[in-house]
């Protein structure tokens, strides 16, 4: 049987080789696979795992089904997974001439054209991945999340690779802190995640209840209210997850490198300074952000 195929069209800039070097870094992520052409990751369907093959061209995505065919439903949800992951419905062109106007970061327009903010539609996988790398490097992160991903999720077998789902959380509610600090979590970001796998579970927390909020600074607060969400791991989630257009997680260690980098700041802790520079860029703070962190990594081959 031909496996199904789908195309979801790509409107203004998108880079492939950009967007797929972003998922490939030097960084062990668990939840996808790339490939020179392609990245493949696994989807729910019922009880069982669709694995879907992602080929990002210039003016379209095509999706291939390779282990199962699917319902209509089916593709529907993967679509509008693959479209809020590659941000697909942003258009470049604004933000690039915004950035024109300063020097020390216009030359991304052209360097990274096309690079699309790379998401995490599951806001409890975005959360779970913000208490997972609070105060901790970057590559410790990756590893601690895969532990928790392989102890915890569910996974099936494709051309002798396994696929994961990130496990939800009525899976992480029932975990304990004891078996959380076996992966390496500190006991209060142990504390942390099974708490807000529970506000998952009891309706106080999802991705729905703060798309009603009216604004940015009211998601903010309501999430920071939550023990263990500061200001950090809220922009972070909302930015990665909601895709809201004005974050600025303060504190990153990333973006207060590249900012110092550019000559942006002089001082890590001169937080005036890094909002006086964010202002001039109302309504894509949040890809300001992104650009600043591909600017760090090593140039593309």
């Amino acid at each position: 049987m031909e496996n199904k195929k789908v195309e979801i069209p790509v409107s203004g800039l998108f880079s492939k080789a950009e967007c797929l070097w972003f998922l490939s870094r030097d960084f062990d992520d668990c939840m996808y696979s790339v490939f020179e052409d392609r990245v493949r990751r696994g989807f729910r369907q019922g009880s069982g795992i669709m694995i879907v093959d992602i080929y990002p061209m210039s003016d379209k995505l095509i999706l291939e089904w390779l282990n199962i065919s699917p319902s209509a439903e089916d593709i529907t949800a993967v679509v509008q997974f693959v479209s809020e992951w590659f941000d697909l419905n942003t258009d470049l062109i604004p933000f690039y001439k915004t950035i024109a106007a300063d020097r020390r970061i216009s030359y991304m327009a052209e360097d990274f054209a096309g690079l699309r903010f790379i998401g995490m539609p599951d806001f409890f996988e975005a959360l779970a991945w913000c208490i997972i790398g609070q105060q901790i490097n970057l590559s410790f992160a990756y590893k601690v999340k895969r532990r928790l991903v392989e102890r915890y999720g569910t996974c099936t077998q494709f051309d002798g690779q396994k696929y994961y789902l990130f496990p939800g959380p009525e899976i992480i509610a029932k975990a304990s802190i004891s078996d959380l600090r076996e992966l390496q979590f500190s006991e209060k970001k142990a504390e942390y995640i099974i708490a807000i796998a529970e506000a998952f579970l009891n309706g106080m927390l999802n991705k729905e209840l703060l798309q009603r909020l009216p604004d940015l600074e009211s998601r903010i607060k309501f999430l920071t209210n939550i023990r263990g969400i500061g200001q950090w791991t809220a922009n972070y989630a909302l930015m990665k997850s909601l895709k809201e257009p004005a974050c600025i997680p303060y504190g990153d260690a990333g973006l207060l490198n590249a900012l110092l980098n550019h000559g942006i700041i002089k001082s890590k802790d001169n937080k005036p300074a890094i909002a006086k520079f964010f202002k001039a860029f109302e309504g894509w703070q949040s890809y300001i952000v992104f650009y600043l962190w591909r600017a760090l990594s090593k140039p593309k081959e």
